[in-house]
């Protein structure tokens, strides 16, 4: 019986060697970077006609442990001379024929950061404007720069460029890579990365900017309801202070197309005076008063404020909103004629965004005035639509609220809103299709 027992033991005991060994032999095999991933830097790149500005955003504890300055929120302005003159020496990007480009760094702030194989850490992030010599093509550079790698050399440095208006990305949300910066295991040095952003052009702009513009109105939830709520009541008379009767499609269709190109005149001229002029305007202003108006928009569709007088509203209200509009180039920093192409083309695109919505809620407007449910469904959305505008006026006026992110999370279901207004205009319109079919029958459903 000794014999299947040891032939048992013999094979056991080589089963736990392996078990042991094959983990033993993947952990010792396995570099330390592996093992403890740190995180790396980042830098974001935006090009600019005349120059690059770059977001440096450095792991703290490396940039520490390679520049000898210990940075914290007590002494970051004590160190900010330091820290400055640091990324000065190590970021050297040329021009093509080796001219140097200089370098001016702005002032770091601390800020917390996370990734995701190394979870959450503190970083600094300094802004450098990089500035080529006069006539020095922007596009193609040598982008000389080991901050932190120099002396981690586990340490790696990701490039990407976030903002390229002549190559058609100017929302500012997503990136396009670069390259990556590291040291060269084989000479133990950082080499420079070249930078490559091939030919870009106006026409590319103005593309990118009509695709911001019209995205821009269609996440834009305030400006949408806005325009809507001031629709909604269009083919409804008034008198003795309520929404009583219809008044007819063509006069309805009238007051619809006065509104929207009322509207449209005034946030254009906003747009453009703000833009053109550089009229540095704080945001928050804007921002509560495009909620009021959407707030007076509500009631008026209960109760008419100022009936046969819409149009006139929608151009002064059309003001703010093109204000607030304006805000989205005034972060570009564009020359005079990228921002004359940008003006042209930001607002091209919320118009044609503007008219294709109007366009899909023109029948359902018809259509829902001759229903009897019509009181109901509009007072419903007056409702909806001032406890909207009632959180938002709170939030931007510093009472953050959850019917404010409620109401800015609609915006991110354009595919929804889409969806929506499409069925409800085919269906007005398969509706007065069968309304005019039955006339000759059924007088009572003559639209």
């Amino acid at each position: 019986m000794t014999g299947p027992r040891n032939w048992l033991t013999t094979a056991l005991r080589w089963v736990a060697g392996i078990a042991i060994a094959v983990p033993a032999t993947l952990l010792l095999g396995a570099s330390p970077a592996a093992a403890h991933p740190m995180p790396h830097s980042v830098v974001q790149l935006d090009v600019y006609e005349h120059s690059v500005s770059a977001r440096l955003e450095l792991p703290l504890d490396d940039f520490a442990r390679a520049s000898g300055i210990e940075v914290s929120e007590k002494t970051l302005s004590a160190r900010t001379g330091a820290v400055r003159a640091y990324l000065v020496q190590h970021i050297r990007p040329t021009a093509t024929d080796g001219s140097t480009w200089q370098v001016t760094v702005g002032r770091p702030t601390l800020s917390r950061a996370v990734q995701t194989d190394t979870g959450r850490y503190r970083e600094l992030v300094v802004r450098a404007v990089l500035t080529p010599p006069a006539g020095t093509d922007v596009r193609h550079f040598t982008f000389g720069y080991d901050v932190i790698v120099h002396q981690v050399i586990t340490h790696t440095a990701l490039v990407t460029v976030r903002q390229d208006w002549s190559a058609g990305q100017v929302d500012g949300e997503g990136t396009t890579q670069v390259g990556t910066i590291r040291v060269d295991t084989r000479t133990m040095k950082v080499p420079a990365l070249k930078v490559d952003l091939a030919a870009g052009s106006a026409w590319r702009g103005f593309v990118a900017m009509v695709e911001l513009g019209g995205d821009h109105i269609l996440t834009g939830t305030d400006h949408l309801l806005f325009l809507l709520i001031l629709l909604l009541p269009a083919p409804l008379a008034a008198s003795g202070g309520r929404w009583n009767g219809l008044v007819g499609a063509r006069k309805a269709l009238g007051r619809i197309g006065r509104i929207t190109l009322a509207f449209t005149a005034g946030h254009s001229a906003a747009l453009a005076a703000t833009a053109l002029g550089h009229l540095d305007i704080p945001a928050w202003p804007v921002e509560a008063f495009i909620a009021a108006s959407i707030l007076v928009g509500a009631i008026h569709a209960v109760r008419p404020l100022f009936p046969g007088k819409e149009a006139l509203v929608a151009g002064v209200f059309g003001l703010g909103h093109g204000m607030a509009f304006s805000f989205v180039l005034a972060e570009m920093r564009l020359t005079a004629g990228q921002l004359a192409t940008s003006l042209l083309g930001f607002n091209l695109g919320i118009e044609l965004v503007q008219l294709l919505l109007v366009c899909l809620a023109l029948p359902s407007l018809l259509v829902l005035a001759r229903l009897r449910v019509q009181p109901a469904l509009r007072l419903t959305g007056a409702v909806l639509t001032g406890t909207a505008a009632l959180g938002w006026l709170a939030d931007r006026l510093g009472l953050s609220n959850p019917v404010a992110r409620a109401a800015d999370s609609a915006g991110s279901h354009t595919t929804v809103l889409l969806a929506a207004l499409v069925a409800t205009a085919v269906s007005a319109v398969a509706w007065t299709l069968f309304a005019r079919r039955r006339a000759p029958a059924d007088p009572v459903l003559v639209v």
